[in-house]
């Protein structure tokens, strides 16, 4: 007989907050790969123009300030755009189950029924769902959301941030630690490696295939530092 803590799907993410912890972990990836890619981009610019020591290391500053900034505000204004909406669904349907109770109740069974319940059955369900919790069975069944997990702009704000600033690191790290006569090359293959090794987290923590995850995102920074080296040079030629 099988046991609760062998069932098949004992380690699937059914909680909503295991589910919020993955979205969190995998736009912290995210980010930190903007971060990565970003800062290398204007590393190799700059170096590739024929900037000194001391030029390339405050243009990658002001890329990682800038870029942390601008991940922060932004998801800051979108979370809290979804926040606001999720808020107005809310009292939206609250209001519903308040003036239009049958109407909501066969919407429900409606609902239940296209999971291929029986009518009978769903009817039944619907009324014991509605006895506890109705306004939280409608948002989730209706709208998906958990009125008791919303959305934070501020966390929200704050993780991309530090998120980026991580990716960040290595980069201004290659970069700091080595000359310009060879940073191009070091930072390029610090860059690669990394996004090599955020594909491969990325693609975990999706459950999905990682070496495609790997490879698409090792060829998409490929181009951008080519591209980005080409345009220090073109610069370089024409400043000197």
């Amino acid at each position: 007989m099988t046991t609760p803590e062998t069932t098949p799907h004992s380690n699937e993410p059914h909680q909503s907050s295991e589910t919020s912890k993955l979205n969190w972990l995998r736009a912290g990836v995210l980010g930190a790969n903007d971060g990565i890619v970003s800062t290398a981009l204007v590393l190799l610019s700059v170096i590739a123009a024929g900037s000194s020591r001391g030029a390339i290391l405050t243009a990658g500053a002001a890329a990682v300030i800038a870029g942390a900034i601008s991940m922060a505000l932004g998801e800051y204004v979108s979370v809290s755009t979804q926040r606001d909406t999720e808020r107005a669904l809310i009292a939206k349907e609250s209001a519903e189950l308040r003036d239009f109770p049958e109407e909501e109740h066969e919407e429900l069974v409606e609902i239940l029924s296209d999971y291929g319940i029986p009518s009978h059955i769903a009817e039944d369900a619907a009324r014991g769902i509605e006895s506890n919790n109705p306004l939280s069975a409608h948002l989730r069944l209706e709208l998906g959301i958990d009125g008791e997990d919303l959305t934070n702009p501020w966390a929200a704000a704050f993780s991309s941030a530090i998120a980026f600033i991580l990716g960040a690191i290595l980069p201004m790290l290659a970069a700091l630690l080595t000359t310009p006569a060879n940073g191009a090359l070091v930072v390029t293959v610090v860059t690669i490696l990394t996004l090599a090794l955020t594909g491969f987290v990325s693609a975990k923590l999706s459950a999905t295939h990682s070496g495609k995850a790997a490879i698409r995102l090792v060829i998409g920074g490929a181009l951008g530092l080519a591209v980005s080296y080409g345009i220090g040079l073109l610069f370089g030629a024409a400043v000197a």
